[in-house]
């Protein structure tokens, strides 16, 4: 056999055109996702809550306003409010300026100063970039505020102005900005994208176990009827499911060392996970078989920027946010942030993933009710029987 004969077969011929499908739809996938960082940074929602009434604070939100590179700036929020988005990652930060900062730039006090109030239980991107903001806007501000403080205290002492001026950038800085990062993530990388890790663990295995559980569906058409073969098939995702969420959540507990409290909302969210994932995925392999996973495979990489981990969905571009919507990755990843490090209850993200799982669930009867037909099935003919019939046949 030649090369170019080998070349020709079925299998080779597969192989080439699988390579170059999936070096253009990986890379046709993540780039131009990707450029969404730091490129939509400006889409992130953030508030500035001015409760000063004096002229400094006043002034402070009209800069802000004015040069922060934001274009969702709420102002008309109560600071309590506020939080509360925050914490729910509607919002990517909230600026605070107290009642008494103005008086108390005034008197040259740092008692009171700006909070910059960041959500560290969300997309990574957005803390991050959210960090590298605040620390920019701390250092403008810190040197406006050092200068004007220090000239209104000398000032007072009778110092002529220009010598105030001057002797200003002698004194120490007068404004402190607050830095508070509530949902704090515990240091580590393994900590950030544990959300992430858990999930796809999940989707890889079920969409895995959805091409050999199906074949196997296949393969056992005739020997009992279709409903119980779909409820057999449903029934053994779900031990494989138990079997490995227990392997999944043991391995976590051994790195990660996650509260106690949370093992067993940790194994059921991966239980949940892991059938939401078998049905979701189960769809393209009983409408196109094993070929089914060709198209599977794209859809973990769409997942993989639109499941919020990585960035959130308000600088996602548009196919990746409504994948978000349809997919099971975002609920699933959002509803363990809020769960391992948040402040909020992780039930709406997972009641999500449920509806998810029902409705591809749904999609999968009415595929194998109309679809897939029964194969008549073979009763093995007794010992008597098989004796009748050669008599009749002889």
């Amino acid at each position: 056999m030649k090369f170019t004969q080998f070349l020709k077969t079925r299998g080779s011929i597969a192989a080439i055109i699988m390579g170059v499908f999936y070096a253009i739809a990986m890379l046709g996938i993540f780039l131009p996702g990707y450029t969404a960082i730091p490129g939509n940074i400006d889409k992130l929602p953030i508030a500035i809550v001015n409760d000063d009434a004096g002229e400094y604070g006043a002034k402070i939100a009209g800069q802000l306003q004015e040069n922060l590179p934001f274009k969702e700036i709420k102002t008309d929020v109560k600071n309590k409010q506020a939080l509360k988005e925050l914490k729910k990652n509607d919002l990517a930060l909230v600026v605070h300026i107290p009642e008494s900062f103005s008086s108390d730039m005034q008197k040259g006090e740092t008692s009171s100063s700006i909070d910059f109030t960041i959500n560290d239980a969300g997309a990574t991107v957005v803390s991050s970039s959210m960090k590298s903001v605040v620390a920019e806007i701390n250092n403008q501000l810190s040197q406006q505020f050092s200068q004007q403080t220090a000239q209104s205290v000398l000032m007072n002492f009778n110092v002529p102005e220009k010598q105030a001026s001057e002797l200003a950038e002698k004194i120490e800085t007068a404004y402190v900005g607050n830095v508070v990062t509530v949902n704090k993530i515990p240091d580590g990388m393994h900590n950030n994208m544990l959300p992430m890790f858990l999930t796809m663990a999940s989707y890889i295995g079920a969409m895995i176990g959805s091409m050999q559980l199906v074949e196997a569906f296949k393969d056992s058409r005739g020997k009992a009827s279709k409903t119980r073969l779909f409820i057999y098939l449903q029934l053994t995702a779900l031990l494989i499911a138990v079997l490995s969420s227990l392997a999944a959540i043991g391995i976590t507990y051994l790195v990660n060392q996650p509260d106690g409290s949370l093992f067993l909302s940790m194994i059921g969210h991966q239980v949940l996970i892991y059938m939401v994932s078998f049905n979701f995925t189960a769809i393209l392999i009983f409408l196109l078989g094993s070929a089914g996973m060709i198209l599977n495979i794209p859809l973990i990489f769409v997942q993989t920027l639109a499941n919020g981990a990585v960035i959130s969905r308000d600088m996602m571009y548009k196919p990746y946010e409504w994948a978000s919507h349809i997919t099971p990755m975002y609920y699933s990843v959002q509803g363990y942030l809020a769960d391992l490090y948040g402040s909020i209850s992780p039930s709406p993200f997972l009641w999500s993933l449920a509806a998810v799982g029902l409705v591809a669930m749904i999609i999968n009867i009415i595929i194998v009710a109309t679809i897939h037909r029964s194969k008549p099935s073979h009763k093995s003919l007794t010992k008597t029987e098989i004796e009748e019939i050669t008599k009749v046949l002889s």
